[in-house]
């Protein structure tokens, strides 16, 4: 492309307009920093999202976080469902370990929002803006085909036309093309199942308490949504996981009861599956040269502890604040000083969670005895003093300042 195509300027490019990115370029038009979103995916598609299963956990920190962006008034009150506590099982064992938050029991752990929800508010709450500070561009249906990072800015290609920023993030997900692009390796966890996401009603109550159920060759959760509906995460190998989507209606239904022991009594499927291959991915470096991952693309979590979009939003709200600073100081919005402190203080948020999640999948998804005998000590033990029960119930209850 030679220099006489016409050059957009604007303070950060985003790659990916899921709900981090959304978010992000939220929180950066109100420290009146503009910011240009690049997605694959048409407008269209953001305004109302698809069903995609996944019910998200929402901690009382990202209930602060979105609601300061304007995007928890846009979820309506019965989106919301409120989980009190949970309870791990290990196999048949009655015995559970609960989760829940240390002052009350009528303070709810955390509240539950269906991920297409979260999209469509975040997209909704995104403010209109207005040429230069704060204005947010769209670049949808488009791709970057190159980048090169400068010393003062990043100059970026996307067919046919060139785009300059002072920082390009990348928000596209645990499997970033960007994040390659930028020459950033990341430790990638191929765990080996897939993960089968739907609604179910249940006979019985399910006292707003979330169940994770680690059986003998397959983990179960159970997401309250309503008294008696749940979101049920099946997870299995993936030849188990085809012979589970080809069941019918009947069988699956009575399938599904069987594995909880009939515990909820008969359940019955209300919407479609979704499923989903698990990967837990950490990068190396969460910054470069005018470069910076959030989201998924820094840290992709295993759902097991329910953490990565809280995580997420925590990094995105971070860095912008680190950038609103910058911007009214004068300073350079992606100096390496900056960079470097998102990246040192996102590493000591999300390292110990990432460890400890890791730690809990790889014991609950041995079934060789030694583990079966670990974990049931384990879950005795840390009715009293897990320090990963206590690091998980600490996050999920935990308050921004």
């Amino acid at each position: 492309m030679d220099d006489s195509t016409p050059v957009t300027q604007v303070d950060v490019a985003i790659v990916g307009a899921g709900p981090i990115g959304l978010c992000f370029a939220n929180a950066l038009s109100r420290h009146g920093v503009s910011s240009v979103l690049i997605d694959r995916q048409p407008r269209s598609a953001m305004v109302e999202p698809a069903s995609d299963g996944r019910e998200i956990a929402l901690t009382r920190a990202s209930q602060q976080i979105l609601d300061k962006l304007g995007v928890w008034s846009r979820v309506e009150p019965d989106e919301r469902a409120r989980m009190r506590a949970a309870k791990v099982f290990d196999g048949q064992s009655l015995f559970a370990m609960e989760i829940a938050p240390g002052a009350s029991r009528n303070e709810p752990l955390g509240c539950l929002v269906p991920n297409q929800v979260i999209r469509r508010a975040a997209y909704a709450a995104l403010p209109a803006g207005s040429a230069g500070a704060g204005e947010i561009l769209w670049r949808d249906e488009r791709q970057i085909e190159r980048f090169e990072a400068r010393d003062d800015e990043v100059d970026i290609t996307l067919g046919g036309e060139r785009l300059q920023a002072s920082l390009l993030v990348a928000a596209d997900s645990r499997f970033s093309t960007t994040r390659r692009a930028m020459g950033i390796p990341a430790h990638t966890y191929q765990h080996g199942q897939h993960m089968l996401v739907c609604r179910m009603q249940h006979e019985e109550p399910h006292d707003q308490t979330a169940w994770e159920w680690f059986g003998y060759g397959q983990t179960l959760a159970l997401l309250p949504v309503d008294t008696h509906c749940s979101s049920l995460v099946l997870t299995l190998s993936p030849a188990e996981m085809e012979n589970q989507l080809s069941l019918s209606d009947e069988d699956f239904n009575a399938d599904i009861t069987r594995r909880f022991g009939g515990r909820l009594g008969a359940m019955r499927r209300v919407a479609a599956p979704h499923r989903y291959p698990l990967v837990s991915v950490y990068a190396e470096r969460f910054v470069g040269h005018r470069q910076a991952l959030i989201g998924d693309a820094a840290v992709g979590m295993h759902p097991v502890t329910a953490h990565g979009f809280n995580l997420g939003l925590q990094g995105l709200s971070r860095l912008a604040d680190l950038i609103g600073e910058a911007r009214t100081r004068g300073q350079d919005i992606a100096s390496p000083t900056l960079l470097a402190r998102y990246q040192r203080e996102q590493r000591l948020a999300t390292a110990p969670l990432f460890a400890a999640t890791l730690a809990i999948v790889g014991l609950y998804t041995d079934d060789r005895t030694p583990a079966r005998w670990l974990r049931k000590a384990v879950l005795r033990a840390g009715e009293a003093a897990w320090p990963a029960r206590r690091l998980i119930a600490s996050h999920l209850t935990r308050s921004i300042g």
